[in-house]
């Protein structure tokens, strides 16, 4: 019988808690989902939750940065698939919108988000969020397909634009709907960057 090392046991307790965190979080929301929900599903006690991630809080941001992790690799995939440049960074702020529908970020990400953990702007992926769209412009602006724009203050506007959006899907009565109009009123804000010369493709 091969013995796991401690290391190895470790990761399974912390991939433990994670699983059943975030199906606790999904199905109950943050504020109904105990601590009971956590470990009684991944087999463990109390203490181990407070060992590795402190209290619930910790837990949970554990979860959204998981999550949001995930995101941004589907994302990249998406923009990778994409026939330019330029199509590939607008498919990427509509896949965000997008996953708006999805019920598990609508309510760990977009909802609880807030909520629990303060503005998203202030979260630890927020600057490497902003730090990739600056880079993508300054590609568009070399490339001649966007103007002459501050890169930086473009990319924080966009962002909150997206995020904003993704918000107003998550809470929306009618979230197919309103993601719908939010996905072609981003398109049209975007093509407001385009140089008057340059051809959609």
């Amino acid at each position: 019988m091969v013995r796991r090392s401690r290391h190895d046991m470790i990761l399974e307790t912390r991939a433990k808690l994670m699983a059943a965190g975030r199906k606790a979080f999904a199905e109950l929301g943050y504020a109904d989902a105990s601590m009971d929900d956590f470990t009684a599903e991944a087999g463990l006690t109390r203490g181990a939750l407070y060992h590795h991630f402190g209290d619930k809080k910790g837990l949970f941001q554990a979860v959204v940065s998981q999550i949001d992790t995930e995101m941004a690799e589907r994302l990249r995939q998406r923009a990778a698939r994409a026939p330019s440049r330029w199509e590939g960074f607008v498919e990427e702020g509509i896949g965000y919108i997008e996953m708006a529908l999805e019920p598990e970020i609508q309510r760990i990400v977009l909802r609880d988000g807030p909520a629990v953990l303060g503005d998203p702007s202030s979260w630890p992926s927020a600057d490497g969020c902003i730090a990739a769209m600056k880079a993508s412009l300054e590609a568009l602006q070399a490339e001649g397909v966007v103007g002459g724009i501050d890169a930086e203050a473009t990319a924080r506007m966009i962002t909150g634009a997206s995020c904003y959006a993704a918000q107003w899907i998550a809470n929306s009565n009618d979230p197919l709907g309103a993601s719908r109009r939010a996905t072609a009123a981003y398109r049209r804000l975007l093509e407001g960057l385009l140089q008057p010369a340059y051809t959609m493709v």
